[in-house]
């Protein structure tokens, strides 16, 4: 009966998240609308990377490896090599790009166990970091690239992209963890040896949750780019928008998928809420951030099931 509660707590959340989504175009500005915009792709990067970490166990230290793969080639796409091609067809080469990145990565970083793999994702965002300096006549350099089209002028027609994109992401990244995919992810996660003892492939059911997560996050990043006409390092490959991803799936709650969701809408609205304050509101959303961790290790989700750490 109290998992019935619980499961029907977490399904109110989603419920309530999703009407107040829809029901914001009405009545919020065309700022409002252009910041929850970036939340959504945010929460597109996080609910990937839950997928990963979540149920597989796998600590990917380089969200933004993936993401900055399918940005920079959607977008050196649009704004150099061809120019004249329909805008969704560089986002399906971003997408194809990430996946194909993905691969080449998690091949040899799955090899290894712990600190090690999510030092090798890491190495990787600094390799694509360096890439993207040393060729600034392709990618833009620091300055960053800018791209000659974008999807829509209208912030409305934005959102509801950006909205659609988050939910259908969301319903197919959950039906999944939902499936015995998924349930073989969740074990070989919490004991890898004992899953492959059991008759399944732990390696590779990792390596298809690497190639589902590359994809999505490659797929945000060709978006976003065609919503912000630019692609920068600082926009999608920094480490620090890493940290944020992570902060973000961890603080709504690992193995919830909407949970990673909530809490990019929460810290992209919170920086932005605080952003008066100056440097002191990136103090204050990271001591929120940590005392959630802390005490709820579950998230905002494990908070309205009633998870602390002493439950």
């Amino acid at each position: 009966m109290r998992a019935t509660l619980l499961r029907t707590r977490g399904g109110i959340a989603t419920l309530v998240f999703l009407a107040a989504g829809a029901v914001l175009p009405a009545v919020a500005s065309g700022y409002v609308l252009g910041l929850l915009t970036v939340a959504y792709y945010t929460s597109v990067f996080a609910m990937a990377w839950d997928l990963l970490f979540g149920f597989a166990g796998e600590v990917n230290f380089g969200p933004t490896f993936l993401i900055g793969l399918g940005a920079y080639t959607a977008g050196i796409l649009d704004a150099r090599l061809a120019p004249n091609i329909s805008l969704w067809l560089c986002v399906a080469a971003g997408a194809a790009a990430a996946v194909i990145g993905g691969v080449l990565l998690a091949l040899p970083a799955l090899r290894v166990r712990g600190p090690y793999f999510g030092l090798t994702t890491l190495v990787a965002v600094l390799m694509l970091q360096n890439f993207v300096v040393v060729y600034a006549g392709l990618t833009g350099g620091e300055i960053g690239l800018s791209v000659p089209d974008v999807m829509s002028v209208s912030a409305g027609t934005n959102y509801w992209i950006a909205f659609g994109f988050m939910v259908i992401s969301a319903a197919i990244l959950f039906g999944l963890s939902r499936s015995p995919i998924g349930l073989v992810l969740e074990a070989s996660g919490q004991d890898a040896v004992q899953a492959g003892a059991l008759g399944f492939n732990v390696t590779k059911h990792k390596l298809f949750a690497f190639i589902v997560s590359a994809f999505f996050s490659g797929l945000a990043g060709a978006l976003m780019v065609f919503y912000m006409g630019t692609a920068s390092v600082g926009t999608f490959v920094d480490i620090s928008v890493g940290v944020q991803i992570i902060v973000a799936a961890v603080l709504g709650g690992r193995r919830t998928v909407i949970g990673a969701a909530i809490g990019a809408v929460f810290l992209i609205a919170m920086g932005e809420l605080l952003r008066p304050l100056g440097e002191l509101a990136t103090l204050l959303v990271s001591v929120i951030a940590l005392v959630v961790v802390m005490f709820f290790p579950d998230g905002f989700l494990g908070m309205l099931k009633g998870r602390g750490r002493g439950a």
